[in-house]
């Protein structure tokens, strides 16, 4: 794919963005495909673990939102140390160090307490990870080749997705869930390899917090051209809450993944229920079979006996089922075995990594096209695609109670999250262009949207708890069509920062 043009007249043309620096640039995509299984700490697979400990769906959701409200907390914060701090490789590879310690100790202590302290730590890590690497990112390509990095940056993530996903589906089913701890070290450690690789020196930090690069003669004839002085001095950070584009980016955002937040995990969750349902069933129908046929409750041989508390007055079943057919006394039918694709769509660990792969799959070519889609017509239209894919998943996810669900479930989830990725860290780009604040407003951003995030899971397992996993997925789906309805009605106040040639 060959380089986007300049989003704007103002773009820099630094040697920090007209000549990317292409072995940094390479470690920086090894960063994002090893980071893909890191950032999110245990994710979708956190609920399976911790339903197999006799954990509910409502604990469940309150743990995932604690972590949630923490990184919540912290996004904004991590987001001003990044554009401020030259250490940004350091950040990515403690972060990816503190993620791998949390998540390995609830696999020895899956108790509450210790369980709402790993979530905290890994929310924090991961709220410092995305301005960091946006941070890293901009500045390593600079403003004019921002879209098309970010579409290769969400393509290797995705790919990283993919394998760690058929990695731990594959070893989470032969080995159980000690397996999918295992490759997410493995993967860490990747990514703490892959991040040193960055040359520092290939780093401008001051295109990588939006201003302009104080690097070579380019960067001064730009500053000259813009009657601004070499290397701006940061704006308050008021300019945070008084741009109105990204408070609507923001607050749809929210809507969003209020929505988006407990999809996933819900699928997961849904069925290890219902395998522990299943093997509660089969324990009880075991041991109705053995019990002994005496008493006055037994029924003549052949007759199925009246269920407790029934009229006696209708005609007794005497069809033999295949449970309770035995040794001279054959079933009317053969049991049917489970096929291999049935089995595996009856594990937990393997369905939840299927979700993940038909998900990750569809983002990887979507992010690629994303990319070009923006240097062309801008990002408003990715933005209400991504909206509409959700409320459709959610609809899907609620009125097909089947596992097949999971591929157009997920594949919808590919189809928003790729064009997210790489709309939301442009147009914040986009919006906080020259104010030294990108990647602050963008942990602003994320601040925002994790209210959702971290409220979609508490809120989701308290519906299921009570009225079912359908009516979930259809609330779910409800707040992302706020979420649309919003970003339509404020077209007229985004459309400039959206356009595809916004003017400073």
């Amino acid at each position: 794919m060959s380089t986007l043009s300049a989003a704007g007249r103002g773009d820099v043309r630094t040697p920090a963005n007209s000549v990317p620096r292409g072995r940094s640039v390479k470690a920086l995509s090894a960063v994002n495909f090893f980071l893909a299984d890191v950032r999110d700490g245990l994710g979708p697979f956190l609920g399976i673990f911790l339903i197999g400990q006799g954990w509910g769906t409502d604990t469940i959701g309150y743990v995932m939102t604690i972590g949630g409200i923490a990184g919540m907390l912290a996004t904004t914060p991590l987001g001003a140390l990044a554009d401020a701090s030259k250490a940004k490789r350091f950040m990515v590879a403690f972060c990816a160090a503190l993620v791998i310690v949390a998540s390995l100790a609830i696999l020895f202590i899956p108790t509450f307490p210790f369980v709402a302290a790993s979530q905290i730590a890994t929310g924090i890590a991961g709220a410092a990870i995305g301005p960091a690497i946006a941070g890293l990112t901009l500045g390593l390509v600079g403003q004019k080749g921002l879209a098309h990095q970010l579409g290769r940056n969400e393509a290797w993530n995705h790919g990283g997705n993919v394998f760690a996903a058929a990695g731990c589906g594959f070893f989470g089913y032969e080995f159980g869930l000690t397996a999918v701890f295992i490759l997410m070290t493995v993967m860490a450690v990747g990514s703490i390899a892959a991040v040193l690789t960055i040359k520092a020196d290939d780093i401008d930090h001051d295109a990588a917090r939006g201003l302009n690069s104080k690097r070579g003669e380019a960067g001064k004839a730009e500053a000259e051209k813009n009657g601004a002085a070499e290397g701006d001095a940061p704006s308050s950070f008021g300019v945070l809450f008084k741009s109105g584009p990204l408070l609507i980016l923001a607050a749809t955002l929210m809507l969003f993944h209020f929505g988006n937040g407990a999809m996933l995990p819900l699928l997961g969750q849904q069925v290890a229920a219902q395998a522990t349902s299943a093997e509660g069933a089969a324990g009880v129908a075991a041991d109705g079979e053995t019990a002994p046929a005496s008493g006055p409750a037994s029924a003549p041989s052949g007759v199925s006996p009246a269920p407790a508390g029934s009229s006696t007055a209708s005609a007794p079943d005497t069809t033999i089922g295949p449970s309770t057919a035995t040794s001279g006394r054959p079933a009317t039918s053969p049991a049917a075995q489970p096929t291999s694709l049935q089995a595996l769509l009856a594990d937990p660990v393997a369905y939840t990594a299927a979700t993940v792969i038909i998900a990750q799959l569809t983002m990887i070519p979507i992010a690629l096209l994303a990319a070009g889609f923006a240097g062309r017509r801008g990002y408003f239209l990715l933005l209400v695609a991504a909206l509409v894919a959700l409320p459709i998943r959610g609809l899907i996810a609620g009125l097909w109670p089947s596992p097949f669900a999971l591929i157009p479930v997920q594949m919808l989830d590919g189809v928003g999250a790729g064009l997210l990725g790489v709309a939301v860290p442009g147009l914040v780009a986009r919006i906080l262009k020259g104010t030294g604040h990108v990647n602050a407003g963008l942990g602003a951003v994320m601040t925002v949207q994790g209210v959702g995030a971290s409220l979609s899971p508490a809120l989701a397992g308290f519906i299921v708890a009570r009225y079912g996993f359908s009516a979930a997925y259809l609330v779910l789906a409800g707040f992302a069509v706020c979420g649309l309805v919003l970003w339509l009605v404020s077209a007229s106040k985004v459309s400039k920062a959206c356009a595809a040639h916004s003017e400073d």
